[in-house]
């Protein structure tokens, strides 16, 4: 267990200075002696997830990690996350429901915002809005909180709503420090950069800074 906890540190450190293959290599070695290790089946299902671009394989460890720990909440938030990356919009709902479920998740707040992100590709507006609310009720600041629900009142028609979320997401963001013309200029370079959902969320956001 000790050899296992270990190899498991030394792949977060790895991961954590962008060493993708010598975090696999760690995660491995750590699973090899420990195969029940929930944070071990976590940490592979975020490589191959976030690094090696595999989604299957990431929904494979997540659901072991899970089974191994019914009451994971990290590993349901991501297992939602996979399934919204492939586009499985109502089955990553189930998965951040379950997460949040647990009420000792120390960080909730990720699978609330997750929530909304997968309510607002769903076009359930109001529901997504409920969830991004529930994000600042445990932290105020999260300026892309803010930002979501402009994009939802939007959505909704409600275009004066929706430029009050932006004004405050800007105040709070240090990039941005309440400069809607900063805001501007650096979503119109992301645009160009993105494509998809992405970017329609990209030329929202600009519509709802020029209201």
């Amino acid at each position: 267990m000790q050899q296992a906890t270990a190899h498991y540190r030394m792949g977060v450190s790895a991961l954590n200075e962008n060493k993708i293959q010598q975090a696999f290599v760690e995660f491995h070695k750590a699973l090899e002696l420990n195969p029940n290790d929930r944070e071990v089946l976590n940490a592979l299902g975020i490589v191959h997830m976030m690094h090696l671009d595999d989604n299957p394989k990431a929904i494979e460890y997540f659901e072991k990690a899970v089974k191994v720990a019914p009451d994971y909440s990290e590993a349901y938030n991501n297992l939602g996350y996979a399934h919204e990356k492939a586009g499985n919009f109502d089955t990553a709902v189930v998965y951040y429901k379950k997460a949040i479920s647990n009420p000792l998740y120390a960080t909730a707040e990720k699978a609330y915002f997750n929530l909304g992100n997968a309510y607002y590709r769903l076009r359930r507006y109001e529901v997504a809005l409920t969830a991004f609310k529930s994000v600042l009720n445990r932290e105020p600041n999260v300026s892309v909180a803010y930002m979501r629900m402009a994009l939802c009142y939007n959505a909704l028609g409600k275009y004066g709503e929706a430029s009050t979320a932006m004004a405050q997401a800007l105040k709070l963001d240090p990039a941005y420090n309440g400069s809607r013309d900063k805001a501007i200029e650096d979503l119109t370079l992301k645009k160009l950069k993105a494509a998809g959902p992405d970017e329609n969320d990209i030329r929202d956001y600009i519509e709802i800074l020029k209201y």
